[in-house]
């Protein structure tokens, strides 16, 4: 079975009949994986606070950076500088065993599974998704199921429309609805 790494490399060939690519780099590219997620009213609760990065770094392979709030919103009792959440950026070798875990161990498992949406796709030909329970990898314990927090996977490509984006994401093995 191919790994998302040669199916990417190999999208040129794949896509320039359809799109009408004369050169290789005018096929599109994964460039990076942000996987990010918020705090909310988690905010006051300091062990779950320090869980949350804790199963990030196992799920992702790579420690989370801190997200701190650009503006106080006395409606949310946010405050400037305070902890808003947590991100990961993968690139490279970790970016693609990430994908590979995402599409053919973790999304399989999520309850009621029917496919990805298409509507993710942005003008720019960027795909974000959001999974409601960090539970679906296979990295985190069963047991601490009291411990469940939302992601939100954003795949940036180098792909110019989203018709583009849709093809290669499709040819790379996500699985959208039909």
């Amino acid at each position: 079975m191919e790994t998302i790494k040669q199916k990417s490399q190999k999208s040129f060939e794949v896509l320039k009949e359809q799109f009408k690519y004369k050169n290789k780099m005018q096929a599109p590219r994964l460039v990076k994986v942000i996987v990010s997620t918020g705090v909310g009213k988690l905010r006051d609760d300091k062990r779950k606070i320090e869980i949350i990065p804790k199963k990030l770094a196992l799920i992702t392979g790579q420690k989370p950076a801190e997200r701190a709030a650009k503006k106080s919103i006395a409606t949310f009792k946010v405050r400037a500088g305070q902890l808003s959440g947590f991100q990961v950026t993968l690139r490279g070798p970790r970016m693609y065993a990430f994908l590979d875990k995402l599409i053919n161990v973790s999304l399989p498992r999520t309850r009621d599974f029917r496919g990805l949406s298409t509507n993710g796709i942005d003008a720019m030909g960027n795909y974000s998704l959001g999974i409601k329970e960090n539970s679906i990898f296979p990295e985190t314990a069963d047991e601490d199921l009291k411990d469940v927090f939302g992601l939100s996977i954003t795949l940036v490509t180098t792909s110019k429309t989203k018709n583009e984006t849709e093809a290669f994401l499709t040819y790379l093995g996500f699985p959208f609805k039909k």
